[in-house]
C-alpha cells in the first residue's frame, strides 16, 4: 500500500463508484469491516485498487493493527472476479486482513468450489478466507454492524460519507494553508508597523476567507460530533455479543474530530491576531482618510462654496429675474448638499472612533469634528440666509407684479367712458370701482409687508457673515434703495388712481341720481295717471244727503291736494334733472318727454277734478235746499221751484262728458253708475214734488168749500200735469243713459283704436 496521503477529489469519479466502502461497521475483534460489493459489470481492479489505498489512507495506525474483515460480495459477479479480488488483497493489505468473507450466490457456485480451496492458501494468502452465504454472514458479523444489504441495521449513506470527506479534507487542507498566511501575516506586521506609508494591503489579503473556514469547521465538528453521540448510544443499546465490546463510530471520525478541533483552535487564535492587526490598521488608515476628507470638505466651503455665495447677492427687479436668481441658487445648494452629504458621513464615521478610540485619537477626532462642524455651520446658515432673501425677493416681486396689474385694470376702467343703461348698471360699476380700489390697497399694505421682511432678512445677517463677505454695503445699499424705490413707485400709482376714482366715483354719483330722478319723474307720471283714473272711474256718487256730500266735498279737496304734492314732486324732479345733465354735460334723457306728460295728465286731472267739484258742489246746494224745503213747515212755491231746478241742473250735469284740453272726452265712471248716483236725486226730487203736493192740499182745504170741486178739477189737472211732467223727465233720462251708453261704447272703440296705434308705434 501507498504511504503517499491521498485526496478525495483526485479520484473522486472512482470513489463516486463505490467500488469499496468503509460503513463504519466492526467485527468481533473490533477491527473495521471493509464492504467491496461487486456488481454484474466488468469491475476495473486498477480502479478497486485505487479506491482501496485511499480507504486504508483513512484510519489511524492504532486501528489498522487489529485487522480488517473484508466482505467480498459476489452474489452479482462471477466467480474469476472474485478470486482476481482476494488474490489482489493479497498484494494491496495483506498484513491488514484478518478475515475475507465471500458472500456467495445460494446455488451457483457450488460445483467450482473444489477447484479452488480458499483455506488451503492460507499460509500463502496471509489471511483466512471463507465462503458464506449472505444470511449466515451472521456467524461472523453481529447485525448491527452489517448494513442492510446484507440484512443488518447499520445505516449507511455513501454519497453523505463522500461529501463528509470532501468537506473535511478541503477544511483541513483551506485551514493549513489559512494558518501558515495568517501566522506570516501576523509576523511580518511587526517589522512592517513603523513604516506607516507603505500599503500592506496586499499582505493583508489571504487566500481563503476565514469566516467561511471557520464556518466550515464548526459545521464539520457538530456533524462529528453529532454522529459521536449517535453512534455511542447506538452501541450501548446493542452491546457486543458474548461480552464483546460496545460498537462505537468509525475511527477516522474519531481521529477527524481532534484533529478538527486542534485546527480550529488554532485558526482562531491567529484569526484573532489577524482581525486584531485588520483593526489597528483600518483604524489608522480611517483616520488618515478622514482627516484627507475633512480637509477635502473645508477647503471646497471655504474657498468655491463661499466663492459662489460672495458673487450672487442680488435679489432682482422683477418676477423672471428673481425665479432665474433662486435657479442658480438651488444649483449651488445642490453642489453643497454633496459635500453636506460627505459632512454627514464624516461625522458618523467620528463618533463611531470616538466611542472605541484611544486617548490620542480622541483629540485628533474632537479637533477634526470641531472644524468640519463650524465650517459647515457657517456654510449653511450663509445658505440658508441667502434662501430666506431669495424667497422673501420672490414674494415682494411677486406682490409687486399683482400689484402692478391690479393699478392697470383700475386705471383702464378710470379712462374708459361712463355709458350705463340705467342707474342699476352705474351702482354696478360703482361697487366694481369701490371693489377694485380696495383690492389695490388691500396690495399695496401686502406690498409694504412683504418688503418689510425682504428688507429684514437682508439686515438680519450674521456678522461674521459680513465679515467674510467683500464690499456688502455697497450691493446691499443698492438692493434697498430698490426695494424703496419700487414701493414709493407704487404708491404714487395708487394716489394717482385714487385722485381719478374721486371724480369718477362723483360723476357715477350724479348719473345714479340722475337715473334716480328720472325714474320717480316717472313714477310721479304714473302715479299722477293712476290717481285720474280713481277719479274719473271710481268717484261717481254725490251722497244720499248733504252731510254725506259735505264729507266727500272734503275728501275730494285732500285728494286733490295729493295729487297736486304728486305734480309738485315731479316737477320738482324734473328740474333736478336739467341742473344734472348739466353738471354732467350731456342732454337729458328723459325729462322732455317726460315733462309733457306730466303736463297733460295734470290737465286733465285738473279738469276732471274741477268736474268733479262742481257736481258736488251742486249737489251740495241740492241736498240742502231739499233738505230745508222738506223740513220746513211753511215752504213758498219759489224755494220748491228752486230745488226742483237745482235738480234738474244735477242730472243734465251729470249726463255731460269731462272734455280734456286735448279735445277729448270722459265720463264719470259707468253708465250704471251714473244711474245709481242720478236715483239718489231723482228720490229727493219726487220728495220735494210730494211736499209741494202736499202744501198745495193744505191749501186747498183752507179754501172754501164751495170751491172745492174746482179746485179738485184744477188739482186733478195739476196732478196729470205732474205725472205726465215726470213722465217726460223719466224719458229723457232713459234717453239720456241710452245716449252715455252709446257715447261709452263708442270711447271703448276709440280707446282699443289708441291702443293699437301705441303698440304700433312701440313695434316701429
Amino acid at each position: 500500500m501507498s504511504n503517499v496521503t491521498m485526496e478525495a477529489t483526485t479520484i473522486l469519479p472512482i470513489l463516486k463508484k463505490k467500488l469499496a466502502f468503509l460503513s463504519g461497521g466492526k467485527d468481533r475483534r473490533s477491527g473495521l469491516i471493509l464492504t467491496i460489493p461487486l456488481s454484474s459489470d466488468q469491475t476495473s481492479m486498477e480502479e478497486l485498487s485505487a479506491t482501496l489505498d485511499y480507504l486504508l489512507s483513512i484510519p489511524s495506525e492504532k486501528c489498522k493493527a487489529r485487522g480488517f474483515t473484508v466482505i467480498v460480495d459476489g452474489r452479482k459477479s462471477q466467480w474469476n472476479i472474485v478470486k482476481t479480488v482476494v488474490l489482489m488483497l493479497q498484494n494491496v493489505i495483506p498484513a491488514e486482513v484478518s478475515l475475507v468473507c465471500v458472500v456467495k450466490p445460494d446455488e451457483f457456485w457450488d460445483k467450482k468450489v473444489t477447484h479452488f480451496c480458499f483455506w488451503k492458501e492460507k499460509d500463502r494468502l496471509g489471511f483466512e478466507v471463507i465462503l458464506v452465504s449472505a444470511n449466515k454472514l451472521t456467524r461472523y458479523i453481529e447485525p448491527c454492524q452489517l448494513t442492510d444489504d446484507f440484512g443488518g441495521s447499520l445505516d449507511y449513506d455513501h454519497n453523505d460519507w463522500l461529501n463528509k470527506r470532501l468537506v473535511f479534507e478541503k477544511f483541513t487542507k483551506e485551514s493549513t494553508s489559512l494558518l501558515d498566511e495568517l501566522s506570516i501575516i501576523n509576523d511580518s506586521d511587526k517589522s512592517s508597523a513603523v513604516d506607516k506609508d507603505k500599503s500592506a494591503d496586499c499582505a493583508l489579503l489571504p487566500s481563503f476567507d476565514p469566516e467561511t473556514v471557520l464556518q466550515t469547521g464548526h459545521e464539520l465538528l457538530s456533524e462529528l460530533q453529532q454522529r459521536r453521540f449517535n453512534g455511542s448510544e447506538g452501541g450501548g443499546g446493542g452491546g457486543g455479543v458474548q461480552g464483546g465490546p460496545a460498537w462505537c463510530p468509525m475511527e477516522e471520525e474519531l481521529l477527524a474530530q481532534p484533529q478538527v478541533m486542534k485546527l480550529l483552535d488554532s485558526l482562531r487564535e491567529q484569526y484573532t491576531r489577524y482581525q486584531e492587526l485588520c483593526r489597528q490598521r483600518n483604524k489608522r488608515t480611517q483616520l488618515d482618510e478622514i482627516h484627507t476628507k475633512v480637509m477635502q470638505v473645508v477647503t471646497w466651503l471655504q474657498g468655491p462654496g463661499s466663492e459662489l455665495l460672495k458673487t450672487h447677492q442680488a435679489i432682482g427687479d422683477s418676477m423672471r429675474a428673481a425665479q432665474a436668481l433662486q435657479q442658480k441658487h438651488e444649483e449651488i445648494e445642490s453642489q453643497h448638499s454633496e459635500w453636506f452629504a460627505v459632512y454627514v458621513e464624516l461625522n458618523q464615521q467620528i463618533a463611531a472612533l470616538l466611542s472605541a478610540g484611544e486617548e490620542e485619537e480622541v483629540v485628533e477626532l474632537k479637533a477634526l469634528q470641531q472644524q468640519l462642524s463650524d465650517v459647515c455651520y457657517r456654510q449653511a446658515a450663509q445658505l440658508e440666509s441667502r434662501q430666506n432673501v431669495l424667497q422673501a425677493a420672490q414674494g415682494f416681486h411677486s406682490t409687486t407684479q399683482e400689484l402692478s396689474q391690479q393699478l392697470d385694470g383700475l386705471l383702464g376702467m378710470l379712462c374708459a367712458d361712463v355709458a350705463p343703461a340705467d342707474g342699476a348698471s352705474i351702482q354696478q360699476n360703482l361697487k366694481l370701482l369701490e371693489e377694485k380700489l380696495q383690492t389695490v390697497e388691500a396690495g399695496l399694505s401686502s406690498l409694504r409687508q412683504k418688503g418689510g421682511v425682504l428688507l429684514e432678512q437682508m439686515c438680519s445677517q450674521p456678522p461674521w457673515m459680513l465679515e467674510e463677505t467683500e464690499s456688502p454695503a455697497g450691493e446691499q445699499q443698492d438692493n434697498i434703495q430698490q426695494i424703496q424705490a419700487v414701493m414709493e413707485e407704487m404708491q404714487l400709482r395708487k394716489q394717482r388712481c385714487e385722485d381719478m376714482v374721486d371724480v369718477r366715483r362723483l360723476k357715477m354719483l350724479q348719473m345714479v341720481q340722475l337715473f334716480k330722478c328720472e325714474e320717480d319723474a316717472l313714477q310721479a307720471v304714473e302715479w299722477l295717471g293712476e290717481l285720474l283714473d280713481a277719479l274719473l272711474k271710481t268717484h261717481v256718487r254725490l251722497g244720499d244727503d248733504s252731510q254725506e256730500t259735505r264729507t266727500m266735498l272734503d275728501k275730494h279737496r285732500k285728494f286733490v291736494d295729493v295729487a297736486q304734492s304728486t305734480y309738485d314732486y315731479g316737477r320738482q324732479l324734473l328740474q333736478a334733472t336739467v341742473v344734472l345733465c348739466q353738471s354732467l354735460r350731456c342732454t337729458t334723457r328723459s325729462s322732455g318727454d317726460t315733462l309733457p306728460r306730466l303736463n297733460r295728465v295734470w290737465k286733465q286731472f285738473s279738469v276732471s277734478a274741477e268736474e268733479r267739484q262742481q257736481r258736488l258742489e251742486l249737489a251740495l246746494k241740492f241736498h240742502t235746499s231739499a233738505e230745508r224745503v222738506l223740513q220746513q213747515e211753511c215752504v213758498e212755491a219759489e224755494s220748491l221751484d228752486e230745488v226742483d231746478s237745482s235738480g234738474k241742473t244735477l242730472l243734465d250735469r251729470l249726463t255731460l262728458p269731462v272734455i280734456f284740453p286735448d279735445g277729448s272726452e270722459q265720463f264719470f265712471g259707468s253708465p250704471s253708475d251714473t244711474a245709481a248716483a242720478a236715483e239718489g236725486v231723482r228720490e229727493r226730487l219726487l220728495l220735494v214734488e210730494e211736499r209741494r203736493l202736499q202744501l198745495q192740499e193744505a191749501r186747498l182745504h183752507n179754501d172754501h168749500e164751495e170751491e172745492e170741486a174746482e179746485e179738485e178739477e184744477e188739482e186733478e189737472e195739476v196732478l196729470n200735469g205732474q205725472e205726465a211732467r215726470l213722465d217726460v223727465i223719466g224719458e229723457e233720462l232713459s234717453e239720456k243713459e241710452e245716449q252715455e251708453e252709446e257715447e261709452e261704447e263708442e270711447e271703448q272703440v276709440v280707446g282699443q283704436q289708441d291702443e293699437e296705434i301705441e303698440k304700433a308705434t312701440q313695434d316701429c
